[in-house]
């Protein structure tokens, strides 16, 4: 029965999306509502809630010490982890990260790297006597999926950075609780993620458009205009015209995500 009402609204949306249509009014290229708060979570290093539509994702940083990885010996370390809450919809189940949660982090992780936001070298110049570095951790929180979750995420990650505090390093260890001034972040990252539904484009897909959907091209592009990092997902494929077409799309509507934080 689930898989023939989601064939029902999958076939649903395609029919709308012939006339050139979408099931909630909006233009094809149009996004939802888009709001984002920082400082939402005071007892981390930094934090951010953003929201588009219906869907929400919170991001929180935290900075720990740890050894840093064998090729990069002079830098610190940073990570990317995400969690699907079993709240924000009913097919997200409570364990161990799944595989969407693996892909959203990475592609979090990439576009925040592809952009050199982080300047690692300098994380690299506080140090333990024992060898071990300053490292800086983003946790991506889902909370509520109605569809879209890698421009929420990426944006979210992004303003949870833009008000990271560096933290007080005495002794020898981090000194919980105290924190210097801001990082400083030499860049943001948004991602704008286009979906190819029976031929036609639409950008800020839903839930429903989603489940519809035969391919998904993300770019991620930075404060100052450039693609820094790009994803395609989906059997669905895009020609070369087509595919300059949707990253100059991109670029445009990153300003607008960006200019939200």
């Amino acid at each position: 029965m689930e898989n023939i009402l989601e064939e029902v609204k999958a076939s649903f949306v395609k029919d709308l999306l012939s006339k050139g249509k979408r099931v909630d009014g909006r233009g094809l290229l149009d996004y939802r509502e888009i709001a984002v708060e920082k400082g939402t979570l005071p007892n981390d290093d930094g934090s951010a809630l953003c929201r588009i539509g219906g869907t929400k994702v919170y991001a929180a940083t935290k900075f720990d010490l740890m050894m840093p990885f064998p090729d990069r010996q002079d830098e610190g370390v940073f990570m990317v982890g995400c969690e699907f809450s079993p709240m924000a919809h009913p097919t997200f189940e409570a364990g161990p990260p799944g595989e969407e949660s693996i892909e959203l982090a990475r592609v979090v992780d990439r576009g925040i790297r592809g952009a050199e936001l982080i300047d690692l070298a300098e994380l690299g110049k506080t140090k333990t006597e024992e060898g071990k570095v300053l490292s800086l951790f983003v946790d991506v929180h889902v909370v509520d999926y109605c569809g879209n979750l890698i421009d929420a995420a990426v944006l979210a990650a992004s303003a949870a950075l833009s008000s990271t505090r560096l933290p007080k390093f005495e002794d020898n260890a981090i000194v919980r609780g105290e924190h210097g001034g801001a990082m400083e972040l030499k860049r943001l990252v948004a991602a704008c993620s286009l979906e190819k539904i029976a031929g036609h484009v639409v950008a800020d897909a839903t839930a429903e458009e989603e489940a519809a959907s035969d391919g998904r091209l993300t770019v991620s592009c930075t404060s100052d205009g450039f693609v820094c990092a790009t994803q395609k997902s989906g059997a669905a494929g895009f020609a070369p015209d087509e595919l300059m077409e949707l990253i100059g799309l991109a670029q445009g509507k990153s300003k607008e995500l960006l200019s939200k934080i």
